[in-house]
């Protein structure tokens, strides 16, 4: 076997090696952080802008207690938004998908392997503090 061969198959069994499945916690983490993400980039179009003035402000922390009441009121609100041309935006109908995806994972899905740290549904309205620079080394 030539040493090519050998590198080739030593790399692909450290790459599946790796490779673990997605848990549903982690699901619920990625999927997440690509909410805010998105309401991020959302608030920047001056079309959808004008269609999210209205809504709460939402900052999901998944360890939050009350992140599936909020989910639930955000969710609400997409739903039933004032203007027909704001419920028929593309990106917000994705939005709304993304948001009801999350929540029937928290609430239904992932339910018992979700650990709550905090009880404070008013942390979920206003942006998390920035991170401190010695946790930013451990990363």
């Amino acid at each position: 076997m030539g040493l090519s061969r050998k590198i080739f198959l030593f790399s692909t069994l450290l790459v599946i090696a790796d490779s673990a499945p997605p848990t549903c916690y982690s699901a619920v983490v990625r999927l997440s952080k690509g909410i805010t993400e998105s309401l991020g980039r959302l608030e920047t179009f001056s079309i959808t802008k004008r269609c999210l003035a209205n809504l709460p402000k939402l900052y999901i922390n998944v360890h939050n207690s009350c992140v599936t009441i909020k989910l639930r009121d955000h969710l609400y609100a997409l739903e039933n938004l004032i203007t027909p041309q704001c419920r028929e935006l593309k990106r917000i109908e994705f939005l709304k998908v993304r948001v009801k995806r999350l929540y029937n994972m928290i609430d239904r899905l992932c339910y018992r392997d979700l650990v709550f740290f905090i009880d404070d549904c008013a942390a979920l309205e206003r942006p998390p503090p920035p991170p401190e620079p010695q946790d930013e080394l451990l990363e």
